[in-house]
C-alpha cells in the first residue's frame, strides 16, 4: 500500500518522475504512488515541485508537508496531516487507481 496512517499523519510512499510535461499522478508503481513532476531533478527543484503539487492536490499549506526521506532519490516518503480532506483525497486516489 502506498500510504500509512501514523500519529495523526498520512505517510505517502512516492516514486517521483522528474522532467515530465506536467505534474500529475500517474498511478501505483511497486506499492508507491507514482507522480510525474514537471521540474528537473536538480538543486531540489523536483522536491519543491512535489511539495507544491501535493499542497494543491490535498488543499493544505506547503508548510504542513514534510519530506521524510528521499531528498536525493526518486523514492520518497512524505508526511501530511490527517484531516477530513486528506482522508477523502486519499480514498479518492485508491478508487481512481
Amino acid at each position: 500500500m502506498f500510504y500509512q496512517i501514523k500519529n495523526n499523519y498520512i505517510v505517502l510512499s512516492i516514486t517521483a518522475k522528474p522532467n515530465a510535461k506536467k505534474s500529475e499522478i500517474v498511478g501505483i508503481f511497486n506499492d508507491t504512488l507514482k507522480i510525474a513532476l514537471k521540474a528537473p531533478a536538480t538543486e531540489g527543484k523536483a522536491n519543491h515541485e512535489l511539495i507544491k503539487f501535493l499542497s494543491s492536490y490535498f488543499k493544505i499549506p506547503k508548510t504542513e508537508i514534510q519530506l521524510l526521506t528521499g531528498q536525493t532519490g526518486r523514492i520518497k516518503r512524505v508526511q501530511i496531516p490527517l484531516n477530513d480532506e486528506t482522508i477523502r483525497k486519499t480514498e479518492e486516489l485508491i478508487h481512481k487507481i
